[in-house]
């Protein structure tokens, strides 16, 4: 059965209209409900159920902002009613109806996490609209104030995952000034599993990594902290190349556990006395090349990404040539795998490569903002993915991004 109040004459005509669900298997109770809803003013919509499966039903396909409960039902009593409704309306205010003979059931019905009680035969109309009102503004603050400390302690470990993830560069005598960004795949998520990082050896050489671990979410973040940790503290204990990759996918099959998580990276060590680059490419893309005359891709050599076969260790290394001056760009593939404008076409690197083009010359960190801004513009909100982008430069930099 369903009601509709009506407004009292002379009301504002913007009251708020609540939607009341009545869960009572005595009818007369009922209509002394429904009476007395109709004497108190509010604007409300009464849906009455006479057990906990019918309100079970109710509760699938509609909401309510209050619910009046009686503890008494044919299929369930006492304080499992609340529970039950509890569990089927959690974030609904409940106001729970007792007998006149029940005077400690109302208390201990608030304790388990009613928002109210009220006794049967002693409900005038104006307490039952305080009741009603106050209720469901507590219900609402509860709610609201629970999600912004859900927002706090989700700021707080994306806080703790970024130093983990974004750590400072360790440079000492190197000139290259380092850009790093990341962000997350979606507003208020949680970091994932990108990660980079930028050391300086004892030997004088510079060594970055970028990857991404498979997945999203605390798993793959906390498994793209571990697997930088690593890289750092093999790097400067001396491990190159294909031995030091090894050491990593060791490492990643030994923390994902029962998880089949995988992870691609880039290594690479740049040597600005020998004038080169190395790169070895575990499953990750190119990184690009920017110069004077623009802005293109780097051809190297692909291995096999990290955890896919444990054992087979197929890291080629790739050595190009370093120029006088110039910028390289190490990015995840939440940069290029959005969508490229009003199709549903992917912008991939070609897309990419003619969005830097048509940047106009800039500082390497606003570049690299307007960059991943014109990516998020094009790709208005369709696709979601973790980004992280490291920019690497040196020597003048160049007059085109």
């Amino acid at each position: 059965m369903t009601t509709a109040g009506e407004q009292v004459p002379g009301a504002p005509s913007a009251l708020p209209l609540y939607r009341i669900l009545l869960i009572e298997d005595d009818l007369g109770d009922a209509v002394l409900v429904e009476e007395l809803l109709h004497d108190t003013g509010l604007t409300f919509e009464l849906t009455t159920r006479t057990s906990l499966a019918e309100a079970r039903t109710e509760l699938a396909t509609s909401q309510a902002d209050c619910i009046l409960l009686d503890l008494h039902l044919p299929d369930v009593s006492g304080i499992d009613a609340l529970t039950a409704v509890r569990t089927l309306a959690p974030n609904t205010a409940i106001i729970v109806l007792t007998g006149l003979s029940e005077a400690q059931a109302g208390t201990e019905a608030m304790a388990a996490g009613a928002q109210d009680y009220l006794v049967k035969g002693k409900v005038e109309p104006d307490l039952l609209h305080r009741t009603v009102r106050y209720a469901v503004y507590r219900s609402r603050t509860e709610r609201a104030n629970a999600k912004a400390q859900a927002a706090r302690q989700r700021a707080e470990e994306n806080a703790r995952l970024e130093r983990g993830l974004l750590p400072q560069p360790i440079l000492d005598t190197s000139t290259i000034r380092v850009t790093s960004r990341y962000l997350p795949g979606a507003a208020l998520a949680l970091l994932g599993g990108d990660f980079l990082d930028v050391v300086e050896g004892d030997d004088g050489l510079l060594h970055a990594v970028v990857g991404d671990v498979s997945g999203h979410g605390p798993d793959a973040a906390a498994l793209g902290v571990f697997l930088r940790i690593a890289w750092r503290s093999l790097v400067l204990g001396g491990h190159r190349g294909e031995a030091l990759l090894h050491l990593m996918e060791r490492i990643l099959i030994a923390e994902r556990g029962s998880h089949s998580l995988f992870a691609t990276c880039t290594l690479l060590t740049l040597d600005q006395r020998a004038g080169t680059i190395t790169l070895h490419l575990a499953g990750h893309h190119e990184p690009l090349m920017t110069t004077a005359d623009g802005t293109y891709e780097v051809t190297a050599a692909h291995g096999v990404a990290l955890g896919i076969v444990p054992g087979l260790r197929s890291w080629p290394s790739t050595t190009v040539p370093l120029p006088a001056s110039g910028a390289l760009t190490l990015y995840t593939d939440g940069l290029t795998e959005g969508h490229s404008g009003a199709d549903n076409d992917r912008l991939g690197v070609e897309g990419l490569l003619t969005l830097i083009e048509n940047l106009p010359p800039a500082d390497p960190a606003v570049h690299v903002d307007r960059l991943i801004q014109e990516t998020h513009r094009l790709n208005a909100g369709r696709h979601s993915d973790d980004l992280a982008v490291l920019r690497l430069d040196w020597g003048d930099v160049p007059s085109q991004p």
